[in-house]
């Protein structure tokens, strides 16, 4: 209790300090020639993950307090104080924190207990650690006043990994002056240069918090404003350490599974299967630097399902990977930043090479990744088993990553896809492979370019592709500015990778200025600006596809978070091709037309949250309304109930200018005992093909990330009257030992 009180009575001296000494930088300050230094402790006793900080050893640590606010404005001082400890023992590195609120216990602001939380709309302390020094490559552990943990890979603050998943635990106790939070981080789940005697161990760290109820985000070191806590040129030394030297480092998880389906046609059952299945995932630190992981039949039984979208734009729609073997360091691979050209999308890995894209079982996989300060070196191989509809594929790419200057880095990348032939199928053999080049540069902190350009050739049409993209931008305080270019030519084919349209040139310049008005007190940022998006054949440049200019000169945060825009979009089309969104047949022709579009939302951390959106208009040679809305209900971050609507009202459209209304409605109740032990439940309807689907899973992390989940899954083509439905159940047991 003693030194809990001495903990407060710090607190309240860091509060007086910051509000006489706060550093009051302006605008895109450079980073420091010599970075800021602390110091972390060796512990001479047992630290309790407890979430207390009573133990002696946590007063021998030099507090850090000199954090820097960056929200809602930058500098200045500091209404919620944090100080943070840092020991180590011959395992772990420990980090002690105590977060002052200014309403203590009632001032937390929490939406539900689930892993890997959103961290915008509830408090949130978080460490960056980049143990190799790299500048480019951050591990993150964040946690919130009731424990429940995010992990997240960041990579040159430009994109990040947020499904990444490592052993690690926290605690955390609340108070009527704040929070603690007491984390324990494993040597061995931090990838670091192997120690040289006699050299002192070094590491790049940065803190940042997030007081939610006054949006007041600070951080340690200083980081401007327009920069997240990931830019690790500006993070702190951490000194004073001793790691462990280099050993077996090997994490195995085994799981096991039952698995139930039924599918039916009418009232009748026309295939039901059920049947165990066991593999596992291991994962080998052959050396502080180099991992490689293996899996071996491998199953994604727990991950989440794809929401349901009805598309009525040109483009096609881009499904983020949802499987954890593939989410782990998926930012190392070309094109990884952007949603228009990926040479290499892991989706495409484990679905049949067929009409239908059912679904394919994965036989094994490895992946290989050796990263130091200077270069990243990564490959990964799957093999897809064969199915009654589909031969068996073997899929591979390789990564090579040069770091250069502060910031910079350049690289190559070959991906290789080999279908088996098939006598039964009448497929014969073939093969698709892609080569890409890319890279970024940062010449200054403000100014980011990357480029990427990819080739494919495929031996069923023995053609050459192009695709690449480039990307140009300068964010300030004040101001973005930006450019991006995509193309992709008709005959570019990687079939393991995503194009966003085949025979296209992009180019999408704007920007906004960033405005913190303080003469309205109720406003935190307003963000007004513009961008045009400009669309071209790539094979015959002065054919014109569409354009459409984004004007919003309403685009503005206020002080709790919550959100209005107001924007209007001139858009001009050139159909010559068969189009047909949600099978309104539109004539070939010219259109032109604008939309406008209406949001609001309310402050999202608060109990009871809402959304709604109106997009109105012309559309085509009618019209097209559509109203988006949302609430969610999170009375105890125990219990989160949300719901969404989305209904398209469109009139004249079309050849036989059609009416068409469309309803998609969707639902969700979380319900959680603990961090530890959650329930999960989603149901999605769509009018337009009359399917609804139900996903319910159950979780119980019984030891750190080993799992129980019960998983049920439905998908019905007719509420009231199911013509087709497919019924599943599952069962899985995961048990995960890191030796």
């Amino acid at each position: 209790m003693k030194n809990r009180k001495s903990i407060r009575c710090l607190a309240v001296s860091v509060w007086i300090c910051t509000i006489g000494t706060a550093q009051d930088r302006e605008g895109n300050f450079p980073p420091p020639e010599t970075p800021t230094v602390i110091s972390a402790v060796r512990a001479t006793g047992k630290i309790d993950i407890d979430g207390r900080l009573d133990e002696g050893d946590w007063q021998l640590a030099r507090p850090i307090t000199d954090f820097f606010r960056v929200e809602p404005q930058q500098g200045g001082p500091i209404k919620n104080p944090t100080a943070v400890r840092v020991l180590y023992d011959d395992k772990h590195i420990y980090f002690g924190v105590f977060a002052s609120d200014s309403l203590g216990k009632k001032g937390v602001r929490m939406q539900d207990l689930r892993r890997d939380f959103d961290n915008g709309e509830n408090d949130v302390f978080g460490i960056q650690i980049d143990a190799q020094n790299t500048k480019q490559y951050a591990v993150s552990f964040q946690t919130t006043p009731h424990g429940n943990q995010l992990d997240l890979q960041s990579f040159n603050d430009n994109n990040t990994d947020e499904d990444w998943n490592a052993l690690w635990r926290v605690r955390s106790h609340r108070t009527e002056e704040g929070y603690y939070a007491e984390f324990a981080i494993p040597f061995k789940s931090i990838r670091y240069d192997r120690p040289v005697p006699g050299v002192p161990i070094e590491w790049g760290v940065t803190f940042y918090r997030l007081a939610r109820k006054d949006f007041e985000k600070t951080v340690f070191p200083a980081i401007p404003q327009s920069f997240s806590q990931n830019r690790m040129t500006y993070a702190a030394k951490l000194t004073g350490l001793e790691v462990p030297p280099p050993s077996a480092n090997i994490r195995i998880e085994p799981y096991t599974l039952y698995q139930y389906d039924e599918n039916k046609s009418g009232g009748s059952v026309t295939e039901r299967s059920s049947e165990p299945k066991v593999g596992g995932d291991v994962k080998w630190a052959i050396n502080p630097n180099a991992v490689l992981d293996l899996t071996i039949n491998t199953d994604f039984a727990q991950a989440d399902v794809d929401r349901a979208v009805n598309n009525l734009e040109r483009f096609n729609i881009f499904f983020p990977e949802r499987r954890q073997f593939f989410l782990e360091n998926s930012g190392i691979w070309a094109g990884g930043g952007n949603n228009q050209v990926r040479p290499f999308f892991s989706r495409t890995i484990g679905l049949e090479n067929s009409f239908n894209a059912a679904p394919a079982p994965l036989d094994a996989g490895m992946r290989f990744t050796d990263r130091n300060e200077d270069r990243t070196l990564a490959a990964l191989v799957v093999r897809q088993r064969e199915t009654d509809n589909s031969t068996g594929s073997t899929f591979g790419v390789a990564r090579y990553t040069q770091n250069y200057g502060k910031e910079n880095n350049m690289g190559a990348m070959v991906t290789y896809r080999l279908d088996d032939s098939s006598g039964s199928l009448g497929i014969e053999s073939q093969n698709n492979a892609t080569i890409s080049i890319d890279g970024l540069i940062r010449p200054k902190s403000e100014l980011t370019l990357s480029y990427l350009l990819s080739t494919s050739l495929d031996s069923g049409t023995g053609d050459l592709g192009y695709a690449g993209r480039l990307f140009a931008g300068s964010q300030t305080n004040k101001y973005y500015l930006g450019y991006v270019n995509a193309f992709v030519s008709e005959d570019y084919a990687p079939d393991m990778g995503y194009v966003f349209q085949k025979d296209v040139m992009y180019h999408s310049p704007g920007g906004y200025a960033i405005v913190r008005p303080k003469g309205l007190p109720f406003v935190r940022r307003w963000d007004p600006g513009a961008f045009l998006n400009y669309y071209h054949d790539f094979g015959n440049f002065g054919n014109f596809q569409q354009a459409s200019l984004y004007i919003f000169p309403i685009f503005t945060w206020f002080k709790d978070n919550s959100f209005v825009e107001a924007s209007f979009t001139p858009t001009w089309q050139n159909i010559n091709f068969d189009f047909a969104p949600l099978g309104l047949e539109i004539e070939q022709g010219n259109y032109s037309y604008t939309r406008y579009l209406l949001r609001y939302n309310t402050d999202r951390s608060k109990k009871l949250s809402g959304s709604v959106q109106y997009d109105f208009g012309k559309f085509y040679n009618g019209t097209r309304n559509t109203t988006v809305a949302g609430l969610r209900y999170a009375p105890l971050p125990n219990i989160a109930i949300t719901g969404d609507y989305e209904h398209n009202n469109i009139n004249g459209v079309g050849i036989l200018e059609e009416d068409l209304d469309t309803d998609l409605y969707s639902a969700s109740l979380r319900l959680a005992l603990n961090p530890k032990v959650q329930l999960s439940s989603f149901y999605q309807y769509n009018s337009f093909d009359k399917q609804g689907r139900w996903n319910i899973r159950f979780s119980w992390e019984y030891m750190p990330l080993s799992f129980i989940y019960l998983v049920f899954n439905d998908t019905q083509t007719d509420l009231f009257d199911p013509v087709q439905r497919t019924t599943q159940f599952i069962s899985k047991i995961t048990f995960l030992k890191q030796f």
